[in-house]
């Protein structure tokens, strides 16, 4: 049976812990470890200021998230209608960062793939931009 949840709030920092918080909860209705558990979070974290800080540009919106769980697996997507991304793939490039603040490093799409075991960014100019997540959980064992 599928299990889901959806949420949205608005684009602001302090926000960040706190959807990291929920997606957190849900995910432990899954057979999951800690470390697991603490992946997921860390995906979040950055897909969620990525939104506030490129997305909307410190401006104020709405971010979405919506995660489903299926079987061993959890589904996450972060949406924000900000300004968009004009090319993904270099984008998603270790170190790259559209942002003029020298303090962000530009590995936030690098730890999210780092952590999931798959990632997914879908953007449009002017439009927003969707991260797609999903990770399998809990232990498997081979006979």
């Amino acid at each position: 049976m599928e299990d889901y949840m959806k949420i949205e709030f608005p684009a602001k920092s302090k926000n960040e812990s706190f959807a990291r918080s929920v997606v957190g909860a849900f995910a432990t209705r899954l057979d999951i470890t800690i470390e697991e558990l603490a992946d997921i979070k860390t995906a979040v974290s950055e897909a969620v200021t990525n939104a506030v800080v490129h997305g909307y540009k410190g401006k104020g919106g709405i971010i979405e998230i919506y995660c489903r769980a299926v079987q061993n697996e959890i589904h996450i997507e972060i949406k924000d209608m900000g300004c968009g991304i004009k090319d993904v793939e270099q984008a998603m490039q270790p170190l790259f960062s559209g942002s003029d603040d020298e303090d962000r490093s530009g590995m936030g799409f690098t730890v999210m793939d780092s952590f999931m075991d798959d990632l997914e960014v879908i953007s449009a100019v002017g439009h927003g931009t969707t991260v797609r997540m999903r990770k399998i959980v809990g232990e498997t064992y081979e006979a």
